[in-house]
């Protein structure tokens, strides 16, 4: 790892023992190595400390980092970001898997487009053993040189994975960072669509796997998911009407503090009240592997050939 990594990646955990070293595996054996890893392990009670201190062992590029205590997902993840040090960042999942080119054509894309503010690839969801659950094709109009049609795809279009994406660093930075409220990540990633147009690897690298202890699927109510994002919202003070009011409101005050003129402003509070008046049409917003399940056999790519398959490599 050189001095000052161009890119950062931050992977906040907590008990990942499950599926972490496969993770890492995927991450330390990208063809791309320009970076460090930044783990924040929240007060983990399984085998997840093991793990991490093994392979910071064997690779240079780990930084682990261990809390006293469970300060709950959104502060590990706002964390891991506030540690970076690269020009680039991208936020890991403990349990996801990625193809071995993902890093270098985000960041290739990211130096051919200067005026890109994040790069992703396309996706597929996988359950526990790796298997392909659910191809997904990206929809979203974030391309767009346009910042309300950017936020207005964002809203009524079926959500892509964006905030697993390699970003520009200084514009996240400039956004203000993650709440703790229901759909939290969405808002937050509308925000950076209103700071600049993404750009959409049309390569098949990440893969997000879908499994019984993951977040969404362990805590099913708002009220659970905001606690686990965050345990202040446990209190009495935090009743579900109050985390979805967060929830709209986390999109107006992203209209007002972005970088836009009075008439783009304009445009996006019209989009947002459209969404907030009209009912949105099925299946819009939902994540990808909540969808019906589809025959791996229709992909024509293995996860296996596209992600490393080797532990870290030695320091």
């Amino acid at each position: 790892m050189t001095a000052q990594p161009r890119l950062s990646i931050g992977l906040p955990v907590y008990n990942g023992e499950e599926y972490l070293a496969e993770s890492l595996d995927a991450l330390l054996g990208q063809t791309y190595e320009d970076f460090e890893l930044i783990i924040s392990d929240n007060a983990s009670t399984d085998g997840t400390q093991d793990v991490c201190r093994r392979y910071a062992t064997r690779d240079s590029r780990i930084r682990y980092l261990r809390l006293p205590r469970n300060i709950g997902a959104t502060p590990n993840h706002n964390r891991v970001l506030a540690e970076s040090r690269g020009e680039l960042f991208k936020w890991a999942s403990h349990d996801d898997l990625y193809g071995r080119d993902l890093l270098r054509r985000c960041v290739e894309s990211l130096d051919e487009r200067p005026d890109v503010i994040l790069a992703h690839t396309d996706q597929a969801v996988i359950d526990g053993d790796g298997q392909v659950k659910v191809p997904y094709e990206y929809g979203l109009a974030t391309d767009s040189p346009h910042a309300p049609e950017r936020f207005r795809s964002l809203l009524f279009e079926p959500g892509g994975d964006d905030f697993y994406g390699v970003m520009r660093a200084d514009m996240l930075r400039r956004v203000k960072p993650m709440g703790s409220y229901h759909h939290a990540d969405r808002t937050y990633v509308a925000e950076i669509t209103l700071h600049g147009s993404f750009h959409q690897v049309p390569e098949l690298l990440y893969f997000r796997r879908d499994h019984p202890n993951r977040a969404e699927r362990a805590n099913p109510s708002k009220r659970s998911r905001c606690v686990n994002l965050d345990p202040r919202r446990a209190g009495p003070l935090h009743p579900t009407p109050r985390l979805l009011a967060e929830y709209v409101w986390g999109f107006v005050s992203a209209i007002r503090r972005a970088p836009l003129s009075p008439a783009g402003r304009r445009e996006c509070y019209r989009h947002l009240t459209a969404w907030m008046t009209s009912r949105v049409r099925p299946g819009a917003g939902e994540r990808v592997e909540d969808r019906a399940p589809v025959d791996p056999a229709l992909l024509t790519v293995s996860v296996d050939a596209l992600v490393a398959g080797r532990e870290g490599r030695q320091a």
